[in-house]
């Protein structure tokens, strides 16, 4: 086996110790059940705090002579009446960049001259932008189009590259994963922009290259070994990935949480988003893609047919 020492002997059976991941099959699965019906009603109920890229509203970046106060900006915003809004710095200390919902023209130049009445130094008003909601709307049903369309793809991909079992397996699990950072978002209604749909989609493709590499393993181990069940050999499997993926999700999960904590306001919810879903992901690709897998009675006699193509140069 290329990459270390087999796990396998003369006669078929595992050398080393396996880990016996699906004996908490069945808790992962209801735990699975219960973070995805809890999302999903979090989402009819409290539905998603969708930023200004979505709903529309007006842009202002203003430039201080001083290290700005972005609490102080924030209050003297709301004693104008403006309360959702979001305040942050933007670049550096001085920049900083309001978010305020509101359709007015003039909105933009009203609140910045306010603002600049309000400072004892000088503020420049760097840009004002305006954003309808009908741009909102369109973004909105174009992102969603995005997520449906790439797990479609990803169903096609994995159907032709694996077997159609396989392919079930992998959209639930992303599914899976997509929902429950949804979820997330509007439970603690954190604001959904483009940058966190943006993660939304990175985290499929992180959690698919996760899913494609055990179940690469399972249908390796499924042709060579000559005894053992499904559950067996999908342990087995779990246990030879078990160092790739810990490795690669724990140094993953170092940089965002670098981001998350010193990256600013401006990557929060993107980091945010890209943590809980690479942790959601990597046990998705655990429990809910192989357990899928089990729940469909997957055996050698499904994988024979892909063999031939397997062996092709």
């Amino acid at each position: 086996m290329a990459g270390g020492k087999s796990m396998f002997d003369a006669a078929g059976k595992p050398e080393r110790k396996v880990i016996g991941f699906m004996r908490l099959g069945t808790f992962a699965t209801v735990l699975s059940i219960l973070l995805v019906v809890g999302s999903l009603v979090s989402l009819g109920v409290n539905g998603i705090n969708w930023g200004l890229d979505f709903t529309g509203g007006t842009l202002v970046e203003l430039s201080y002579d001083k290290p700005a106060d972005v609490s102080n900006i924030r209050d003297q915003l709301e004693q104008m009446g403006y309360s959702d809004t979001v305040v942050q710095e933007f670049g550096s200390e001085q920049e900083v960049l309001i978010r305020i919902s509101g359709d007015e023209a003039t909105l933009g130049q009203r609140v910045s001259s306010s603002l600049a009445k309000q400072y004892d130094g000088k503020v420049i008003v760097r840009r004002v932008e305006f954003v309808g909601p009908q741009v909102g709307d369109r973004l909105r049903e174009q992102g969603g189009l995005g997520l449906l369309m790439a797990m479609g793809l990803v169903m096609a991909y994995v159907a032709f590259r694996f077997q159609f079992k396989f392919s079930i397996g992998a959209v639930i699990s992303l599914a899976h994963d997509a929902i429950v950072v949804l979820g997330v978002f509007s439970v603690f209604q954190l604001q959904f922009d483009l940058t966190v749909m943006a993660a939304l989609l990175a985290v499929i493709g992180y959690s698919l290259n996760d899913t494609i590499i055990v179940y690469d393993r399972v249908r390796e181990n499924f042709r060579k070994m000559r005894k053992g069940t499904a559950i067996d050999i999908i342990n087995i499997s779990l246990t030879q990935t078990l160092g790739r993926t810990l490795a690669t999700s724990g140094t993953t999960i170092m940089v965002l949480l670098s981001l998350l904590f010193f990256g600013g306001d401006m990557i929060h919810n993107f980091s945010l988003a890209l943590l809980v879903g690479i942790v959601i992901g990597t046990s998705s690709s655990i429990y809910v893609a192989c357990n899928v897998l089990l729940y469909m009675n997957v055996s050698r006699e499904d994988l024979i047919i892909s063999q031939a193509n397997d062996e092709m140069p």
